[in-house]
């Protein structure tokens, strides 16, 4: 037999295969490598900034990349954002010429960021292909520029009237959504040390000023924003995020000896059964209850902002270890609740959402969108005894068919009318028979 291929060679009727060297070369490189685009650290608590997985890029497009200005690593160098990029040079040059820095030179934010330096590589779910010089130098940038914007917004510092990243409304929208984009964050430990190296008198903590720069679109009362001043964050966007976790909110499992929870029907649906949904004061959106057949929900402004920090604080819960699923429970409530327009349009009307998205139909489209390729344990959500009441209410007895039967009868005033009419006519037929009946058995 012939054998042609150089890898083969005939020996007693055998065809030995001789291994290609140069392959088995690059097989042993890649036994030693390390994963670079899902790190080993990936999976540690330590880990906080991830590249979003490519099944919710699909779904939500761009919603977890920056669209005027890059923070950290990921999308560092990218060219549409390079307008932004010429002014965080100018924004550090400010904070150097203050009185507060005049003895401080660049090299010493540079020295003071060094020692975190492979602590902060480590909080970064992929390999960063930066160098040691050349992250310090964005680490630095990037969390002065940060600071020296929370700084601005809150009356620090002098803001020139001139100044375009400040006057012009629609940068700052923008600045908004980037800053919590989950792609697009340095660890809150750098913007700590560089906070407290060129700290000014009388200045709240650097908590505060994140949350006050982020209240310009959500608007939450000072004494709420007041009780996470010093909370201990990984990024803004965590800060942030964990500033809608009111204490009380903790994972409220299913009572035992009951089966598994299942999801809810949609509003329509729950309508027709006797539950009714009712907005209620709360600090947060997150505090969710049902009592005597009511849902109470606090009013949810539903805006472009609010968008964008739903969907990346759901991709955070989805990529961290050991994160609390709190806004994956809500939106899924949401994503439960919501199935066409109709449905968005009862929840506006009972002042649960207050829509600035568009009509409603983006609405629902959007938290159906977002309910996609999330997992989700209902079985340990903090709103699984939700769940499981609003079923056993759903499927109870006498007053589910009650409640349908005056949504099909008493739910307008035709349907009123004419179940009204209905009524008068069965009467005068019963009467008109009773009468015959009478007149049969009394004749002689």
């Amino acid at each position: 037999m012939d054998i042609e291929s150089p890898n083969c060679v005939e020996r007693h009727d055998v065809t030995v295969w001789e291994i290609n060297r140069d392959r088995l070369t690059a097989m042993h490189h890649k036994l030693s490598d390390t994963p670079k685009l899902l790190t080993v650290a990936a999976g540690r608590t330590t880990c906080s900034i991830f590249k979003v997985p490519q099944t919710l890029i699909n779904t939500n497009g761009k919603s977890y990349q920056p669209t005027i200005v890059s923070i950290g690593p990921f999308h560092h160098g990218e060219s549409h954002l390079e307008m932004i990029e010429e002014h965080k040079w100018r924004f550090l040059r400010e904070l150097l010429n203050r009185a507060e820095c005049k003895e401080m030179v660049v090299e010493d934010l540079l020295r003071a960021v060094q020692p975190l330096e492979a602590t902060a590589r480590e909080c970064y779910s992929t390999t960063i292909s930066y160098s040691t010089d050349e992250l310090i130098e964005i680490m630095v940038l990037d969390g002065c520029f940060i600071i020296e914007l929370f700084r601005k917004f809150d009356g620090l510092v002098t803001v020139d009237d001139t100044d375009p990243l400040l006057t012009m409304p629609w940068i700052n929208s923008f600045f908004l959504r980037d800053l919590i984009r989950v792609e697009n964050q340095i660890p809150f430990f750098i913007l700590e040390r560089l906070f407290e190296l060129t700290k000014m008198p009388d200045s709240p903590t650097l908590a505060m000023l994140a949350l006050n720069f982020f209240n310009n679109d959500v608007q939450r009362p000072k004494h709420v924003l007041d009780k996470y001043s010093n909370v201990k964050a990984k990024h803004l966007l965590d800060l942030v995020r964990s500033s809608f976790l009111p204490p009380e909110l903790e994972h409220s499992t299913k009572p035992d000896k009951r089966p598994p929870p299942n999801i809810i029907h949609n509003i329509s649906k729950l309508r027709r059964s006797g539950i009714k949904l009712k907005p209620h004061d709360a600090e947060s959106f997150l505090v969710v209850n049902f009592e005597h057949g009511v849902i109470h929900m606090p009013t949810i402004t539903i805006d472009d902002f609010m968008c964008a920090f739903l969907l990346n604080s759901v991709a955070f819960e989805q990529c961290h270890n050991g994160c609390l699923k709190m806004f994956t429970t809500y939106v899924t409530l949401l994503d439960c609740l919501i199935n066409t327009s109709r449905d968005v349009g009862l929840l506006c009307d009972w002042n649960i959402i207050e829509n600035y998205l568009g009509n409603e139909t983006e609405v629902a489209t959007f938290f159906n969108n977002m309910g996609k390729d999330v997992s989700f344990d209902i079985d340990t959500c903090y709103l699984a005894r939700l769940f499981d009441n609003v079923n056993r209410h759903y499927r109870s007895g006498w007053h589910v068919q009650w409640a349908s039967l005056k949504y099909t009868y008493f739910n307008t005033p035709w349907s009123f009318i004419s179940a009204l009419a209905a009524l008068i006519l069965l009467i005068l037929t019963v009467a008109q028979t009773v009468y015959t009946i009478l007149g049969y058995v009394r004749s002689p």
